[in-house]
């Protein structure tokens, strides 16, 4: 058995400057003002349409991220329905493989210390779980029938391809501190990575507490 930490990756170069052009192009047809772009206006053009509520602009970008999560996050995330996903199958995934290291993995509940009592019950019915699988699978169990035993915990990959106007939704809603622990802790990597390449898109998102 494999315990992991969550982690994020954004799953494609980013071009900031490119972005903020192509962005600039496509919302200035709104207004004919395209006489005014040059080698600056991008910025302050972007800032201005997000603080007017004109998001819709933003929408003629996407970015993908690729997320390693607990099977019970992805079950939040999918609700996002403006996105596209691709998520690793437990179908199809036969974990009792050498490619999975003939074992299951999950993720770390980030709401409990390894030394708790909470967490060492957690870890002893996954090891149980483990087990079971495995000899399931031996018996002759299909994966697809097999993993009617697999817990939330564990470990998925999903890509998410979304709007740069739908990951501010999903970051609004998804740092939020009323948000499921693991759920945030996702979403505050996500939420780095994209204020750190794009500050203009993501920085008047308010976000306490950041890892």
């Amino acid at each position: 058995m494999k315990i992991i930490d969550a982690s994020v990756e954004l799953a494609q170069e980013i071009d900031a400057e490119q972005i903020m052009k192509h962005i600039e192009r496509a919302g200035r047809v709104c207004y004919k003002s395209e006489s005014r772009i040059s080698d600056t206006s991008a910025e302050k053009f972007i800032a201005n349409i997000i603080k007017s509520g004109h998001e819709s602009v933003i929408e003629h970008v996407s970015l993908t991220f690729k997320i390693i999560c607990d099977r019970g996050i992805t079950h939040e995330i999918v609700r996002h329905r403006l996105a596209s996903y691709s998520q690793e199958s437990s179908r199809y995934c036969n974990y009792s493989g050498d490619k999975f290291g003939n074992e299951l993995t999950f993720i770390k509940p980030c709401f409990w210390r390894e030394d708790e009592e909470k967490y060492l019950l957690w870890k002893k019915t996954l090891e149980v779980i483990e087990q079971n699988y495995m000899a399931l699978i031996k018996s002759g169990a299909k994966p697809q029938e097999a993993r009617s035993i697999l817990p939330n915990s564990l470990k998925t990959e999903i890509f998410m391809t979304a709007n740069l106007r739908e990951w501010r939704h999903f970051l609004k809603l998804r740092t939020s501190q009323r948000a499921h622990p693991q759920m945030r802790e996702v979403a505050l990597k996500i939420y780095k990575i994209l204020k750190e390449n794009l500050p203009v898109l993501f920085s008047d998102i308010e976000v306490i507490d950041i890892a």
